[in-house]
């Protein structure tokens, strides 16, 4: 099966269930989850549930769509999503971008848990996404390409939408968080980078580095979503540090970190 004939049954497997349409969709990254649990929820689907969808496995990501509304917005929130690194093919690992995309979505938020680079961040912190670079990760834009997704040369040079930024800039500000500005990298993971890799990374222009969201956003961009993103700096990355890196640690600072992003995710969509 072709990715487009896939894309296309998952649709009609989700409309089946729930008839509703989400104005944002929102990714939750590692230890991140929470805020799903918090909205106005009409629906809940697991990925299960949906013919050929692709399944979460890293413990953390619970592996359902969320539907229902934060203040008056109809969102659509993923509460967990799929690594390239657990296996899946590109193509299935943006599946669930373009099957929001499908569902009329028109802006999508994406969240992550990041190692930061730059040394003015803090295990805690946030970062506004405004470029991002790929490294290594297959662009989820090879192969065949489908016109009623998008074009066959997207242009990049515009991914994370000013306005949406500056919603969340200006939403930041208001609830007295921190918010960083920077570029984020994405590698293929599943292992943490070496300290050399970092040094390599920090010298590309680089801010934070995680295991997901450069290919979502390439795949949002190709199929005409207004995209956002916000980093939560988890820890400091490899050789900043004496300590070793973890994902339990990664999802220790989730929770801590867990109550001021949702507030600024909330109150940031309620504006969108």
């Amino acid at each position: 099966m072709n990715p487009i004939e896939k894309l296309y049954k998952c649709r009609e497997s989700i409309k089946l269930k729930i008839p509703f349409k989400p104005k944002v969709a929102i990714i939750l990254g590692s230890g991140l989850g929470a805020l799903a649990d918090e909205i106005d929820a009409v629906s809940v689907i697991n990925y299960s549930e949906i013919n050929g969808f692709p399944q979460s496995t890293v413990f953390g990501h619970k592996g359902r769509f969320v539907f229902g509304y934060i203040g008056e917005v109809p969102v659509v929130v993923m509460q967990g999503r799929v690594h390239y690194y657990e296996g899946y093919s590109m193509s299935d690992v943006v599946l669930p971008i373009r099957l929001m995309r499908m569902m009329d979505a028109q802006s999508l938020f994406l969240t992550n848990a990041a190692g930061g680079i730059n040394s003015d961040m803090n295990a805690g912190d946030f970062m506004l996404i405004t470029d991002h670079i790929s490294n290594f990760a297959p662009n989820p834009l090879i192969g065949e390409n489908f016109e009623e997704l998008g074009v066959r040369f997207p242009d990049m040079s515009a991914v994370y939408c000013t306005h949406l930024r500056q919603i969340i800039k200006d939403t930041a500000k208001e609830l007295g968080i921190k918010l960083h500005e920077g570029v984020y990298l994405q590698t293929t993971g599943p292992s943490f980078e070496s300290p050399a890799e970092i040094k390599m990374f920090r010298s590309l222009g680089a801010n934070a580095v995680g295991m997901s969201t450069v290919c979502e956003a390439i795949a949002a961009n190709h199929c005409g979503f207004e995209i956002c993103g916000i980093s939560f700096i988890a820890n400091l990355a490899c050789g900043m540090t004496e300590n070793p890196l973890t994902h339990d640690e990664v999802m220790e600072a989730g929770a801590i970190g867990a109550p001021l992003f949702k507030k600024l995710v909330r109150a940031s969509v309620e504006k969108m």
